[in-house]
């Protein structure tokens, strides 16, 4: 027999028993997002993950949440197709290569969650950020969100196979 532990796979249904949790980060949020990182999630064959679920904490958008309950974290729900969005309040003027979003992600069939980040491609320090440096160069590309329009970038998490998404481990 083994002990409790922190994690448990999500299940079939998170989309509806954390319905509460979705909709107390949306309320949170003030409007009128600055940026938006999109994509879909997807599992080892490559099909999307209806029944994901995305955490997010936005270190620039902290200063100018200051007043919400809980500033620059983000959760959303994968939908239907894998697809999912998380908007940004802070205007991003980057130039470190520190990741725009820590992300952790919860699926079916996970018993540990995986934690992993979003640098954009268009930041200035990107060939210096300290994260992408902990990265095989073959894999980096993963972490990178692409420019897709003005404030929209595209990043898409691939859960196992040859285009997988880097995970970390934090102790």
């Amino acid at each position: 027999m083994t002990g409790l532990t922190s994690s448990q796979t999500i299940g079939p249904f998170p989309h509806e028993g954390w319905r509460w949790a979705f909709d107390a980060t949306q309320a949170m949020r003030p409007s009128g997002a600055a940026l938006t990182v999109e994509g879909t999630i997807y599992d080892g064959a490559g099909q999307p993950i209806d029944d994901a679920v995305l955490e997010a904490w936005a270190p620039d958008s902290a200063a100018r949440e200051r007043d919400q309950p809980m500033p620059a974290f983000r959760r959303v729900a994968s939908g239907a197709r894998g697809e999912f969005r998380f908007d940004l309040t802070a205007p991003v003027v980057r130039g470190n290569g520190e990741p725009a979003l820590y992300v952790t992600v919860f699926a079916r069939g996970l018993v540990t969650h995986q934690f992993t980040a979003v640098v954009l491609e268009d930041d200035a320090g990107l060939a210096h950020s300290a994260i992408l440096q902990q990265v095989p160069e073959a894999r980096r590309a993963t972490l990178i969100a692409r420019k897709k329009a003005l404030d929209r970038y595209e990043w898409n998490v691939w859960m196992q196979g040859g285009q997988e998404t880097v995970f970390f481990d934090y102790t």
